[in-house]
């Protein structure tokens, strides 16, 4: 599932106005505002002396003007103004966005049911560590991600792409999928039949499940006569040789470094049984909450 990014869909766009308003701010605060006031300082000695030789002549003078002649010195041109007020706002949001959380919009299926199209999420992005923007070079070491998590991360085959799924395989996890089971590290993960879930888009019903791993429950969705894997549409990914599919499905030993993803719109979902594994470098964070959904304010809360 290619995430939809809400604010600013392009981080470099956000960096580069932050620079340019923060550059004019700075020029302005340190140089040209300097530069207006001694203007002003000149233009108001200019007008008290003048004043001054009047009243020394005898002529009553109105200073009333003296306080506009000095605002209107003083006042920043519109584009420096507009920038100066900006630049804070602008910060602010690039370092929230950066650093802290971020929005996304759920555009595809492949994460129902625990996330529907049109729900607006969360993302923490301090949660896996701190990673500088832009280049996403992780500088601070805080946690690492967990079986079950639901994790947004750039699309291997193509980095300009959010993708959302959730964790099945930490570095080192053997990682067996048959028959639309879910086996780690040789351990069966416990599965509890639910009430078949009603496709409202298409319609159809798909066989619902609760997964419990690693202590983490969710709902999964498999549909009846689907296969497991299906292995014409298995690619050349790097460290494939980790893999071994066959018709009932394949195991995975997971690199160090990497991390397994799968949908849990289990056969509706593109994820690491067809594209590989996820590098560490392209973590993006954890989503971890539903903010809003338009048509059905209802999905407002946490993800599990």
């Amino acid at each position: 599932m290619s995430l939809q990014a809400l604010l600013v869909n392009f981080p470099m766009i956000l960096f580069v106005a932050m620079i340019v308003t923060g550059i004019i701010w700075c020029i302005d605060t340190f140089h040209l505002a300097k530069q207006r006031r001694a203007a002003a300082d000149a233009a108001l000695a200019d007008f008290d002396a003048r004043n001054a030789k009047l009243v020394a002549d005898g002529i009553k003078v109105d200073t009333s003007s003296r306080s506009s002649i000095e605002a209107a010195l003083l006042r920043q041109p519109t584009w420096i103004e507009y920038s100066g007020a900006f630049f804070p706002v602008i910060a602010a949001v690039f370092v929230l966005r950066s650093f802290l959380f971020e929005p996304f919009k759920i555009p595809s299926s492949s994460m129902v049911p625990t996330l529907l199209v049109g729900d607006l999420i969360v993302v923490n992005k301090f949660t896996y560590g701190i990673r500088l923007p832009i280049v996403n070079k992780k500088i601070i070491e805080i946690n690492n991600p967990q079986r079950g998590d639901v994790m947004v991360f750039k699309y291997p085959n193509d980095m300009s792409q959010d993708y959302i799924k959730r964790v099945i395989g930490v570095p080192g996890d053997k990682i067996t999928y048959k028959n639309k089971r879910l086996t780690v590290n040789d351990k069966e993960v416990s599965y509890t039949p639910m009430d078949d879930y009603l496709d409202e888009e298409r319609p159809i019903y798909h066989k619902q499940l609760t997964e419990n791993l690693n202590g983490v429950p969710h709902r999964i969705l498999v549909t009846e006569g689907a296969p497991t894997v299906n292995l014409d549409g298995v690619q050349q990914f790097p460290q494939r040789q980790a893999c071994v599919y066959n018709e009932e499905g394949f195991t995975c030993i997971v690199p160090e470094g990497n991390y397994f993803m799968m949908g849990d719109n289990r056969d509706n979902s593109l994820d690491s049984r067809y594209w590989g594994f996820v590098p560490d470098a392209n973590i993006v964070g954890k989503a971890v909450a539903i903010w809003m959904n338009l048509g059905d304010p209802k999905r407002i809360g946490g993800i599990h």
